[in-house]
């Protein structure tokens, strides 16, 4: 059998901080099915066609079980795994799994567009200097303005990213960054940028991951992807589009209403 040369890998772990339990939280489609989160993420992983395996890594039974019931492919890892990255890292290394790019989908984005995927593997197939990948997309003045009601509301909800010349990652924020003080809504467009919980990595740069400490801005803002920036690694900002389609996260609870409207209103079952 061929060397796989993308592989996605879908984390998923059941003691969530801010959302015990989150990957089997049941999530309402447009024709009234509910399915749980975990599958839902997984259907979006099937539709990348230039993956040629997936996998869900879990340490948890529960999340395993469920998982296995509707098909998927499982890697039990280490309950020592402290992030998706860490989590994908163990998972490929337990498995024996060697490929040229490991996607990691994180296990509460169902709304994540299967070409998101695809533009990361295009990326790191084009770009064989970066370590690493990950698409930030424009926000509108929908996802902005749900941003900004999180922060009133004093909720931690979705990241945002700002990166330099040639895309080039400077710093990820669970704030709203840049600061838009100055900035007006009838200007266009949005000066933010969501960061969408995808990653692309390099094997090699997986395994350096691994040996690193958390630096203090990932302990800060309690963004694993710090770390590559917080350890010189070129990680890439790639930019993306979805006219029309609003990207969100599963992050709250609060959050799983917000995602089940807009999956009735894009007609996904």
């Amino acid at each position: 059998m061929a060397t796989p040369e993308s592989v996605i890998v879908i984390p998923a772990r059941y003691a969530s901080t801010r959302y015990p339990g989150k990957p089997l939280v049941g999530l309402k489609g447009a024709g009234g099915v509910t399915k749980p989160l975990i599958q839902r993420v997984w259907e979006v992983a099937g539709q990348v066609v230039e993956a040629d395996a997936i996998y869900v890594a879990t340490d948890d039974t529960r999340i395993a079980d469920v998982a296995k019931d509707f098909g998927a492919d499982v890697i039990m890892t280490s309950e020592a795994c402290r992030n998706g990255t860490e989590r994908c890292a163990d998972a490929i290394e337990k498995a024996g799994i060697s490929s040229d790019i490991v996607v990691n989908l994180q296990g509460d984005a169902p709304l994540t567009p299967p070409a998101f995927l695809s533009a990361l593997i295009g990326a790191m197939q084009d770009a064989p200097e970066i370590d690493a990948a990950t698409p930030v997309l424009r926000c509108d003045a929908e996802t902005l303005a749900m941003f900004q009601e999180d922060r009133r509301e004093g909720r931690v909800g979705g990241t945002t990213a700002v990166f330099g010349a040639g895309h080039q990652a400077l710093y990820f924020s669970k704030e709203v960054i840049p600061y838009t003080g100055a900035w007006k809504p009838e200007a266009q467009p949005v000066p933010v940028f969501h960061h969408v919980g995808v990653y692309a990595y390099r094997p090699a740069a997986l395994s350096r991951y691994l040996g690193w400490a958390e630096g203090p801005l990932e302990k800060l803002e309690g963004l694993e992807q710090l770390r590559f920036l917080e350890n010189g690694a070129h990680l890439r900002c790639v930019e993306v589009e979805a006219p029309g389609r609003v990207f969100w996260e599963l992050n709250n609870p609060e959050d799983a209403p917000r995602i089940e409207s807009i999956l009735a209103r894009e007609g996904t079952a």
